[in-house]
């Protein structure tokens, strides 16, 4: 008996829930699917399989073990697929995060090209604002926004800096008027990232100009942690918020937003953010892993890269 071909085709019996469906999507003869499905349960001295005429289904011995050569057979499939791209031409399923709204303004367009210019690799695009565990949940490379990870079990490229802007509606500046400094922000309803996690009442806006450098602490009734859902209540009329550039720059320039303080530096609480794509070390070799962080560099930026 072949092992492995009575394993993979366990799993399609079991997927198929019956012996005739799995042999249609194999391409073989419904017998030769049962007597493969004998040997296997002879060979392990138990039954997998309850046969009835309608269905076949898995035993609850079955069941644990098909879990089990489910996660074998990825793995070996992992690995032969790693030797696969480790040559010159990308190859492959390619798993990638990324936050919601950059997958949306910086991303998402730009998917089309990436798969045309690499017809040897398969896209899995996870949108997700948390941050992801590359080993768990097998995630090739994860493009993230914030300060620069310390994990020593990572790998981190910067693909570009993060600039805000405070931006707000002109409904707004004309109600409410245009705060003349920084420090006029006090007497503003400013609406806030949660940067974190953290829903404080009170967070600081520093602002950088040369040697000048100033905290403002603002205050406001809308927090969240979406950048899109502070940018609609921007666009709303309903305060001045601290906004990446690359969502907002579309809104400024097509007149429906306005900057101000474009002469100085602001950063929240937070610090410094960039955009990163972070992978593990295991991956470095990787021909698609490889191509994606070319592609990216190319559309948002210069890079550099260093072990943490």
């Amino acid at each position: 008996m072949d092992k492995l071909l009575a394993l993979n085709t366990l799993l399609e019996v079991a997927d198929a829930g019956g012996f005739a469906k799995a042999a249609q999507r194999l391409g073989v003869a419904t017998s030769s699917v049962t007597r493969l499905m004998d040997a296997l349960e002879a060979s392990l001295g138990t039954a997998l399989l309850t046969r009835t005429p309608r269905k076949v289904s898995l035993t609850d011995a079955g069941t644990a073990y098909v879990e089990q050569i489910s996660k074998v057979l990825d793995d070996l499939a992992e690995a032969d697929e790693s030797i696969l791209d480790s040559g010159a031409a990308p190859v492959g399923a390619l798993r990638i995060t990324v936050p919601s709204a950059y997958n949306r303004v910086q991303l998402a367009p730009h998917l089309a090209a990436f798969l045309a210019e690499y017809p040897r690799v398969a896209l899995d695009v996870v949108v997700a604002d948390h941050y992801a565990d590359l080993a768990l949940d097998r995630i090739d490379v994860a493009v993230r926004i914030g300060m620069l990870t310390r994990d020593p079990n990572l790998v981190v490229k910067k693909l570009a800096d993060n600039p805000r802007y405070i931006v707000a509606s002109h409904d707004y500046l004309q109600r409410a008027s245009t705060p003349p400094t920084p420090a006029a922000l006090a007497g503003h309803e400013c609406l806030r990232i949660a940067y974190g996690g953290s829903y404080r009442a009170r967070q600081v806006w520093t602002f950088n100009r040369g040697a000048e450098h100033e905290r403002i602490d603002v205050r406001g009734r809308l927090i969240s942690n979406s950048l899109e859902m502070l940018l609609e209540a921007v666009l709303a009329g309903q305060g001045l918020a601290l906004l990446p550039d690359w969502l907002v720059n579309l809104e400024i320039n097509a007149g429906r937003l306005m900057r101000l303080f474009a002469d100085y530096d602001v950063t929240p609480q937070s610090g410094e953010a960039v955009v990163y794509a972070a992978y593990l070390p295991n991956r470095r070799h990787s021909s698609k892993v490889k191509a994606l962080l070319r592609f990216l560099e190319a559309r948002v930026g210069g890079a550099t890269e260093n072990a943490v």
